[in-house]
């Protein structure tokens, strides 16, 4: 009994042990109208060998990214991983999910989470980063929340353009706080007028830049509306590989960044596990989320690595603490700190511009495409498009040539109906000319059918 060690005696033994008369006594607190009545409709315990069958056969069913054209993004992207990064987050000294506690033993883990925050700083062109978040959703509920502390106002204008999991994230965190979160309508056309939008309690503006559409915008403006009226501007990322080669988000006035960092060094993985970045500006290091790591000396004059400022509330009093995140994703940082290394600065400029020009060849052929309408007037790698059918049985039908041809923007945004017949589509490195060949023809003959 490998996997269920508890027999009757081992029960007998524990339940002695706890002052309990019988299992049904644990339950004693439980509501009675919240207990099943009868067992769950699910298949009974089976050996390994019927589980692995099982197993195999439902996935099966699935497509997977690599065995078909794939232009899915929409907020995770398909990107060449290198075979070492795998390697080396897989040796003893690294594969761990945490950040080390006890820095004796710990310097190389904490030196590469010290090179992670300065890759991270570079990237958005902040002054400053932490040793990750959780995702780029939490991260940006953090920022939300951070801006509340430097404000002292409790006022949130989210972008149209944000991905419906980034806002519906910061709504969930701050459900119970006393905040006003102002979401906008999703805005495929990115001409929204944030600016006017902002008032005297306005703590911070949310922007996403590509927005969840596509489509690229100058920030600077914007970050000025936001100053002048003393609220904070934060910038989301989803697409982290577009900071090889659009302006980053510091650069155009931007007071916190969060990016997801999925793009680099983490496969797709069904969803996850992933890594959020958070850069700021110095002046804001004190109310910034989860944990620092530094660079300091030893009694002997020695560089070491420390984590610093780690004001969570594992660590101070709970409603003192500027974050609840009681951990990092510290092996997806790792491997993203190991591809980004690997790239290096020319890497990752290149890297960004195939990714570009990918886009451009996916906008230009599919323009030849009757019955299909490029909606961005500016992209890094996706782009959203219209057509003369409702985009989810579009997407539906192609699946099973197999092409994945991309986000049905109902699927993200299922109360506007405006938005029935727009399909979101990235186009990485990854992608062939012979995959965007592939999805032209197919659309046009799904349109015309």
């Amino acid at each position: 009994m490998r996997y269920l060690p508890q027999t009757e005696a081992d029960q007998r033994v524990m339940l002695a042990k706890v002052g309990a008369k019988s299992v049904e006594a644990l339950f004693k607190d439980v509501p009675e109208a919240a207990r099943l009545k009868t067992p769950l409709d699910l298949p009974d315990h089976q050996g390994e060998i019927e589980v692995e069958r099982h197993l195999r056969a439902l996935a099966a069913v699935n497509v997977s990214a690599g065995d078909a054209p794939f232009f899915v993004g929409a907020g995770a992207y398909r990107h060449h991983v290198p075979a070492s990064v795998d390697a080396l987050i897989q040796r003893g000294e690294f594969l761990t999910s945490y950040t080390p506690y006890q820095p004796e033993i710990a310097q190389g883990t904490l030196q590469v989470l010290f090179e992670f925050q300065t890759q991270v700083a570079l990237l958005t062109g902040m002054e400053v980063a932490n040793a990750s978040m959780y995702d780029g959703p939490t991260g940006c509920a953090e920022a939300v929340l951070m801006a509340r502390r430097v404000t002292g106002r409790k006022r949130a204008i989210l972008s149209g353009g944000l991905h419906p999991h980034y806002r519906d994230a910061t709504v969930t965190v701050t459900r119970f706080l006393d905040m006003e979160i102002d979401a906008r309508a999703p805005d495929p056309s990115a001409r929204e007028d944030l600016a006017a939008k902002i008032d005297s309690d306005t703590a911070c503006v949310v922007v996403q830049n590509p927005s969840v559409f596509g489509q690229l915008r100058d920030l600077t403006a914007l970050a000025d509306a936001c100053h002048a009226k003393g609220a904070l501007l934060i910038a989301v990322v989803t697409e982290v590989v577009s900071l090889g080669a659009v302006t980053p988000p510091g650069a155009m006035g931007a007071d916190i960044v969060v990016a997801e960092g999925q793009g680099l060094g983490n496969a797709l993985n069904f969803g996850g596990p992933y890594l959020g970045l958070f850069a700021a500006r110095e002046k804001f290091l004190r109310t910034m989320p989860g944990r620092l790591c530094g660079e300091t000396v030893d009694a002997d004059g020695r560089r070491g690595y420390v984590l610093t400022l780690s004001t969570r509330e594992q660590h101070i009093r709970r409603e003192k603490a500027t974050s609840n995140i009681c951990t990092n994703s510290g092996l997806c940082a790792l491997a993203f700190t190991i591809h980004v290394a690997l790239l290096g600065e020319e890497g990752m400029t290149r890297l960004a511009r195939i990714n570009h020009e990918r886009a451009g060849a996916l906008a230009k052929r599919l323009e030849r495409v009757k019955g299909v309408k490029l909606v961005n007037d500016s992209f890094f790698n996706e782009i959203t498009v219209t057509l003369t059918k409702p985009a989810t049985a579009v997407v539906s039908a192609l699946a099973k040539l197999p092409i994945l041809a991309g986000v049905p923007a109902s699927r993200l945004f299922p109360e506007r109906a405006e938005l029935a017949n727009h399909l979101i589509l990235a186009a990485t490195e990854l992608t062939t000319d012979a995959d965007i060949e592939a999805l032209a023809v197919a659309l046009e003959k799904e349109l015309a059918a």
